[in-house]
């Protein structure tokens, strides 16, 4: 069961419970509001990276997910996301070689996003980065 944080205004947050359905219900949340928010040409990269980090959430950690968007108020904007877990340890981004199934994940989201990090919590870290805005 996921829990709602916040979807209205310019931030929209959720928990999910740590099982392998937990990638599939992010995508869809993720991409919905993204559609509400009219910025629907960030769907597919944001998709992505989000089931990235949520499934090394998956593999690493223990307990919910959260996960967090922070639309663009300003010009030039930048969509902030966030994925956090009760894994205080930071990832490390690995050198994965061409046979192997897994790895690349955080590569991914370093060339893909505009700026990436992470940062500890409470009982934990969150992974964030951000979007660029195309234009």
């Amino acid at each position: 069961m996921i829990r709602v944080i916040d979807t209205e205004g310019a931030r929209a947050e959720w928990i999910f419970p740590a099982d392998p359905g937990a990638v599939r219900t992010a995508r869809v949340a993720v991409r919905r509001q993204l559609g509400d928010w009219e910025l629907d040409v960030l769907g597919d990269i944001t998709v992505l990276l989000v089931s990235e980090l949520v499934t090394n959430s998956l593999l690493y950690a223990a307990g919910p997910i959260g996960v967090c968007l922070v639309r663009p108020t300003g010009t030039p904007g930048a969509l902030l996301v966030e994925v956090s877990d009760e894994l205080a340890d930071p990832p490390h981004e690995r050198s994965a070689d061409l046979d192997d199934e897994g790895g690349r994940g955080l590569q991914l989201v370093a060339f893909s996003s505009r700026r990436w990090g992470t940062r500890p919590g409470g009982s934990g870290k969150t992974v964030w980065f951000e979007l660029a805005l195309p234009g």
